[in-house]
């Protein structure tokens, strides 16, 4: 169904004002990082000199997204209970990184998780696939970025969705060629606080008017919503077992795979601190979702009923995605709304350079430097490249914001969620933990569940019916990972059984892998600045 249109009343200058000293102060961010962004280990990496508070901060701000905040909240506002199929999915996959993953992904990396995969692989087909992988997950978790930015900027500006996509995509560009990890950093940190006192105030507000009651708040919801005890039984969303199985499979799995997140592990100076962060993001990560449950079931309320926000056919004016920006001038009139939308802009603005971020670095750092330059590449080069590819991200960001401007921005992430468990989540698990792992099984595991997930995402009914418009969808489900994951993992077993005595040395490599993904021996430093 298509969106009602967005209602424009005027400017809001409250929000532009807001919007328009975070943009100040983010650019004076980026002026301060690019000063001390030298090297490629500074630009990729922050020189490894996060803490791992600050990183745990960064790291909740770079998953507290549009997706996050505007998706989700949406996805409770439209379909109530099955909300939380997305919050939790979210969450479960953080203690899969704290106790398999963080640690020994920053005792073998450098920069992406390709060091990782490739550390005891053949280094050319197996850093090209991490790449691919890596990019196709980043353009499926761009798109939902792009579409919410898309529409707020619609919403306070009054401007054309598609001038919107060119202004985000532009700041965007000057935030990664300038400042590097070490300005995305701190554009992460200061929006993750500001939007967790934003959501927090919204919550408190929508509970104040229930005497902070969520049983009462349940009961009005209930009795406004079209749906009535429906919003409070799952299968909402999920339409049948197996739906519901598939993208938990995803959500959960898929958080080990995302190339964003698991580059901030690099920025950190040893694996006690990269453990820290997943402890300080999974709580911040937890209470968020908490709150987006709050504000969804708010916004059934006090939204929904309101003419100003609905058209006379029941749509929220702009989506459904806009459900938690008319929730804060519900609760909080012009300066809550104008505060909640510029901290959302400001969301989308720093998950988006962290995507970029983590984009040009496959480019730049796997493909040109190591692939392509075969470890010859001069860091000038690198980082000229790097910039160029951020560039390019950029360009690609905003023409798939356009493409796929009527889509739910939570759904695509969990596309995004599906490739990367399929292609990134079993070649670093297996990489670290599998000694019988072999280049060839890597390989054929890789590409097949790749190649899988993206098919079927295609074939599916998001995509298939919603964008490419035909009647029916050839695959069933929405999300593919039940399917492709289990795919992968059967693949990388097949491939590496295939030829073990020729890989007998990929094999005996792992002891040397095992004692520095304990130990952090040759693990790369923090460097002063």
């Amino acid at each position: 169904m298509t969106p009602a249109p967005i209602a424009q009343h005027g400017a809001n200058w409250t929000a532009i004002l807001l919007f328009g000293g975070f943009v100040l102060l983010t650019l004076l961010i980026t002026g301060w990082a690019s000063r001390r962004t030298r090297s490629a280990a500074d630009f990729y990496a922050a020189g490894g000199g996060i803490g791992g508070a600050q990183n745990g901060v960064a790291i909740a701000g770079d998953f507290m997204s549009a997706a996050s905040f505007l998706g989700i909240s949406a996805l409770v506002y439209a379909s109530g209970f099955d909300g939380l199929l997305y919050s939790i999915g979210f969450l479960v996959g953080w203690p899969i990184i704290m106790f398999l993953i963080a640690e020994r992904l920053r005792n073998l990396g450098r920069y992406t998780l390709s060091d990782v995969v490739s550390y005891r692989l053949a280094e050319t087909p197996v850093r090209c696939l991490a790449a691919v992988s890596s990019l196709v997950v980043i353009a499926f978790y761009l798109i939902a970025q792009m579409v919410g930015a898309g529409q707020l900027i619609q919403l306070l500006f009054g401007l054309p969705y598609v001038y919107a996509e060119i202004i985000v995509g532009g700041l965007m560009i000057l935030y990664v060629t300038l400042g590097g990890m070490l300005a995305t950093t701190w554009v992460q940190i200061i929006k993750a606080l500001l939007l967790l006192a934003g959501a927090s105030w919204m919550a408190f507000l929508v509970l104040y008017q229930f005497g902070f009651s969520l049983p009462a708040l349940f009961a009005r919801a209930v009795a406004v919503h079209p749906k009535h005890l429906g919003i409070l039984r799952p299968a909402a969303l999920a339409k049948d077992p197996i739906s519901a199985i598939s993208l938990g499979v995803a959500l959960m799995f898929g958080t080990g795979g995302l190339p964003h997140i698991l580059m901030r592990f690099f920025t950190v100076r040893d694996a006690q601190e990269a453990r820290k962060s997943v402890l300080w993001a999974t709580g911040l990560i937890g209470y968020f979702y908490v709150l987006t449950f709050i504000i969804g079931f708010g916004a059934i309320v006090l939204v929904s009923t309101d003419s100003a926000y609905v058209t006379p056919a029941h749509l929220l004016r702009g989506g459904n995605n806009m459900a938690a920006v008319f929730l804060a001038q519900a609760v909080g009139g012009d300066w809550l709304l104008g505060f909640i939308s510029a901290v959302a802009f400001a969301t989308i603005l720093a998950v988006v350079s962290g995507l970029t971020l983590a984009g040009a670095a496959c480019v730049s750092h796997d493909l040109y430097a190591r692939v392509i330059g075969r470890g010859r590449s001069t860091e000038a080069s690198e980082l000229r490249v790097s910039r160029y590819a951020t560039v390019a991200l950029g360009i690609v960001a905003i023409l798939l914001g356009i493409l796929f401007e009527k889509q739910n921005v939570a759904y695509m992430v969990g596309l995004a969620f599906a490739v990367a468990a399929s292609a990134n989540f079993p070649l670093v698990l297996l990489s670290m933990y599998w000694r019988g792992l072999t280049t060839r099984g890597a390989l054929l595991g890789g590409w097949i569940g790749l190649v899988t997930a993206v098919a079927l995402t295609v074939l599916s009914p998001g995509i298939w019916v919603k964008v490419l418009g035909h009647a029916h969808a050839i695959f069933p489900y929405d999300s593919p990972a039940l399917f492709s994951m289990p795919l992968a993992f059967l693949c990388c077993w097949l491939g590496s059984r295939v030829g073990r005595a020729r890989d007998a040395g990929e094999a005996a490599a792992f002891d040397e892998q095992y004692v520095r993904s304990q130990t952090g021996i040759g693990a790369t430093g923090a460097e002063a600045h």
